[in-house]
């Protein structure tokens, strides 16, 4: 199986000039450093201890922002090196006001780049987020004797069946790891069955993340958004957009002066958006810093990374993407973190037991379709529903889970 993964990883890599291509058309890759992904360097290791982190992209990276902090004031780090897949990601780093972060986009799993990145950075350690897992740099890492952690292990049903197909693979990747910490128990288990050891049941870290009311957006667009009954729909993949445009004409029969803030999961999908809605006969403004706002708009459509956060802290209810279609819902943890109501679809299949904890404390509701999703926002838009104790409850289990995390995983 090793064999033809690297023969498949190969032939990507030649592949890759017209995949990159492509995505810098896209505008999914950055043409400054796109290079990066092929094995080349931008940045320059400095002496003393690096510790490499690699997530795939926004979701992943924001959730190690507690443990980078603290790492951060560990004098015995000198460097830490965050490596992502995505484009988007990049802004999440930029903003951390972090001196020992650098950044690199993580390069393509083909054995020599492989050797080639390790050979370059020499980390003292090596942590994979969530389920990010390479096995070329897996087995190099392990070659040269450097401790692999997983932090935040999640492993799916989906992703377990897939690694199931090769069973003996799968061993030989999962048992090189130092160290499991799960971040459920659904994936203790998982990880459990494809042979992982010293696997630690420790708890979601994207609960320790913390909520920056610092708002980006300019005060025009707060007054804006406050003076009309808003409500969220975030995170929302392609046919999404459209379904909440006709649950904003049902809610607009019932509801005067309604304002719907629509945030794409991919902004670069802005433009397609904008013309779905207008084709609905929808009134639609995109998000620009002080450019006035008609009157008469019915969707704020928003085009930019890094303002999610100042549109929560302006709502009570959030509907969810990435669970009306088969993509397994989106982490919710974020908005409930601004004491926002959590609405869903019936797909969240890779945040059960977090989706879990929010009904069992009264604070998400699942949704059938247009009908229901307007029957339960008429309900909500009438009463308040941010709620300090929620708040306060998600600061405490945080806390605990990155105290525990950071005590394993430090020096």
């Amino acid at each position: 199986m090793l064999i033809l993964y690297r023969f498949l990883i190969n032939f990507t890599f030649i592949l890759s000039p017209l995949i990159i291509l492509i995505r810098l058309l896209k505008k999914k890759e950055d043409i400054n450093r796109f290079k990066e992904k092929l094995g080349l360097f931008s940045k320059k290791k400095i002496g003393g201890n690096l510790i490499w982190f690699h997530g795939a992209s926004v979701g992943e990276i924001t959730s190690i922002v507690p443990l980078l902090e603290k790492f951060e004031k560990n004098k015995k780090v000198r460097q830490i090196l965050i490596t992502s897949n995505t484009l988007s990601s990049t802004n999440i780093i930029k903003s951390l006001k972090l001196k020992k972060v650098i950044h690199q986009f993580f390069p393509i799993d083909t054995n020599f780049i492989s050797k080639k990145f390790i050979n370059y950075w020499q980390p003292k350690k090596a942590f994979f987020i969530d389920s990010e897992i390479w096995p070329n740099t897996i087995l190099n890492l392990k070659e040269k004797k450097i401790p692999i952690i997983l932090i935040n292990g999640r492993i799916t049903k989906k992703s377990f069946n897939r690694w199931r197909l090769a069973p003996g693979f799968a061993e030989k990747i999962f048992n090189n790891f130092n160290l499991c910490l799960s971040s459920s128990n659904e994936s203790f288990r998982y990880l459990k069955a494809l042979k992982a050891k010293n696997i630690k049941l420790i708890g979601n870290l994207k609960f320790s993340q913390t909520e920056n009311t610092n708002t980006p957006i300019d005060k025009a667009t707060k007054n804006f958004v406050r003076s009309r009954k808003t409500w969220c729909a975030s995170s929302t993949h392609n046919t999404e957009e459209i379904f909440c445009g006709l649950v904003h004409l049902g809610l607009k029969k019932k509801i005067k002066n309604l304002l719907t803030i629509i945030i794409p999961r991919h902004v670069e999908r802005v433009d397609d958006i904008k013309k779905d809605l207008v084709n609905l006969k929808l009134k639609v403004h995109t998000h620009l810093p002080k450019k006035k706002i008609p009157k008469n708009t019915d969707i704020y459509l928003v085009n930019s990374y890094g303002l999610t956060k100042s549109f929560y802290n302006k709502c009570n209810n959030v509907f969810l993407g990435g669970s009306l279609i088969k993509h397994g819902g989106q982490n919710p943890l974020e908005a409930v973190r601004y004491g926002c109501h959590i609405l869903h679809g019936p797909d969240y299949s890779n945040f059960t037991e977090i989706y879990d904890f929010l009904k069992k404390n009264k604070i998400s509701t699942k949704i059938k379709n247009q009908k229901d999703l307007i029957k339960n926002l008429i309900i909500l838009l009438s009463k308040k529903n941010k709620t300090k104790k929620i708040q306060n409850k998600l600061k405490n289990i945080g806390k605990k889970i990155l105290k525990n995390t950071y005590k394993e995983i430090n020096f």
